[in-house]
This record gives structure tokens, C-alpha cells and sequence, in this order.
């Protein structure tokens, strides 16, 4: 069955980011000229997903405005000749159907609980795609159709994005246990900030996921874990055991946005990889660097 449904979490209070997310959701942090989220949509309709659910919170109205219709916008820059620019509003409304969920406070924190919260509108055997809402992958193939072929090879339940880091920095992400046999880069377990020196590979995970529907079985509200947040790695490690669940190393690079710093590296990757600037854009930072930095 073709997997056409992708779940994106954008729940977060984005507080490494306040003020500014004190009124906007940090998903709609423009990284160039678009909002991360948008990022987001586009790579999983890249791979052939047509319904899209959106689990926000109170206060996200700007990502629904941002998928939405905008008669007026439409009308003025129709008005005014700029027909490329309309054309442009007018496609993102039109990307994918948009299902919108609302996670409610009652529930605990984590990265599982959006995904626990569009169980609904998941049907049982139903394959679909997770996607954490401050990750971006840089590559010439949507990072999400990567999974998904994969996981159509079959005899699957699980995929999930992984990247090679730098062993200096592997204390800081959670890191992959493969299972030695047949089956190519078959998930045993994850390690959270491991002790350096005693990581179990050099392959670090990050929010994209294929699942199907047999995650619920391992996703539950009451089984929270560190600073009681329901964890998605416990979920996967538990479906692990019983199930395969495979830890694809990514062709691309992955650009997290979950803080400033990141954020900005991110930023600067995107508009250095953007035709309409990157020449200019190239001039500056050059510039910058014969200057020197103070």
C-alpha cells in the first residue's frame, strides 16, 4: 500500500528561541524565505505524501494561516502584475491536504506525544511517515522518500533517518546500536548522550521516521521515561525487539533548527544551496572572512 499520510510535530514551546517564540511558533522561523515548517511539507510531498497532519498547539494559528488560502494577498499581488510571486501563495495552499490536531496540556511532554495524538487518524495497517518539526535535511533526494523506499523493500516496520557524526561530538545526541546479521543496518537499541569512548557506533538519530501502524503498540501516555517525557527512541527500542526497525544512514546532510546557534548554521547552508542569492550571499561572506571577524 502507498504510504500517503505524514505526521509533523509541531508542539514545542521553543523556548531556546524567546522571546520571538513568545508569539510566533518556532517552526515559522524563516530560514531564507521560507518558514521551517514549509521545509517540512515540501520534502515529505517530494516522496508522495498527500495528506498532511499538523499537531500544533495553542497559540500556533500562524502555521494554519501559512498553509491556508489568502484572497487578499492574491488579489493585490494579482492587482499589481506580480504573477510569479502569486503563483508562489497560491501553491503552498495547494501542496497537500492539511489535517490540523491540537496537543492538549493534560498530556505529558516528549517527542512522542504528537504522534500519540494523530493516532486517530491513523487507520490500523496503515503505514505513514513521523517528521520532528526543527529538523531539515539538505539533499538532492527528499530525505523522506529515502525512507520510504526503504522501507518498501519490506519486511518492515520501522525506519528511521540516522547520520555519521564526528566522535567528538557523540555525547551530545542519541546514538545507534546495530544488530549484527543479515538484515543491513538493523536497529538493536539507541544510547542517549553516551559516555565518550563508550558509544556503540558513530550514527546519530534524528526526527524522521517511517512506521507502521504497529508503533501504537509500543506508544503509550503513561509509559514516560527520562524527565518523565514520553521518549519516541524508548517507543522504537521496545518495537525493536519484536519487530525490524532499520537505522538508514541519510544521502544529504541533516540541519538541526532546535536552537540559535544551530539555526543559524542552518540558515547559512540554505542560502549558500539558493540560486536566486547564493552568488551574492557567497560575495559577503567573503568579505566578512578578508575582513576578519571582532
Amino acid at each position: 500500500m502507498k504510504i500517503t499520510k505524514a505526521v509533523i510535530s509541531l508542539a514545542g514551546y521553543g523556548t531556546r528561541f524567546l522571546p520571538v517564540t513568545k508569539a510566533m511558533p518556532k517552526e515559522m522561523l524563516p530560514v531564507v524565505d521560507k518558514p521551517i515548517v514549509q521545509y517540512l511539507v515540501e520534502e515529505a510531498v517530494a516522496a508522495g505524501i498527500t495528506d498532511i497532519i499538523l499537531v500544533t498547539r495553542y497559540g500556533n494559528r500562524a502555521i494554519e494561516d501559512h498553509f491556508d488560502s489568502n484572497a487578499e494577498l492574491e488579489h493585490l499581488l494579482e492587482k499589481q502584475g506580480k504573477t510569479e510571486r502569486l503563483e508562489m501563495v497560491r501553491k503552498i495552499s495547494q501542496m497537500a491536504n492539511f489535517i490540523y490536531v491540537r496537543q492538549k496540556s493534560h498530556l505529558p511532554y516528549g517527542n512522542g506525544t504528537p504522534l500519540l495524538v494523530a493516532k486517530p487518524l491513523i487507520n490500523k495497517g496503515e503505514d505513514f511517515v513521523y517528521m520532528y518539526g526543527d529538523d531539515l535535511v539538505k539533499s538532492d533526494v527528499s530525505c523522506t522518500k529515502q525512507l520510504v523506499d526503504r522501507f518498501n523493500e519490506g519486511g518492515i516496520d520501522g525506519v528511521n533517518a540516522v547520520q555519521e557524526m564526528p566522535r567528538k561530538v557523540l555525547d551530545r545526541y542519541g546514538t545507534v546500536k546495530l544488530k549484527e546479521g543479515k538484515i543491513k543496518n538493523q536497529l538493536d537499541y539507541y544510547v542517549e548522550k553516551p559516555e565518550l569512548g563508550k558509544e556503540p557506533s558513530n550514527l546519530v538519530t534524528f526526527g524522521r521516521f517511517v512506521f507502521s501502524s504497529k508503533i501504537f503498540d509500543y506508544l503509550d501516555v503513561n509509559a514516560t521515561g527520562k524527565d518523565n517525557e514520553l521518549w519516541m527512541v524508548d517507543a522504537v527500542t521496545k518495537m525493536a525487539k519484536n519487530h525490524v526497525v532499520i537505522a538508514e544512514p541519510i544521502k544529504g546532510k541533516w540541519l538541526t533548527t532546535g536552537d540559535p546557534i544551530n539555526y543559524l548554521q542552518a540558515t547559512i547552508e540554505f542560502a549558500l544551496a539558493n540560486p536566486k542569492i547564493n552568488k551574492d550571499f557567497k560575495v559577503y561572506l567573503q568579505d566578512l572572512c578578508k575582513k576578519g571577524f571582532k
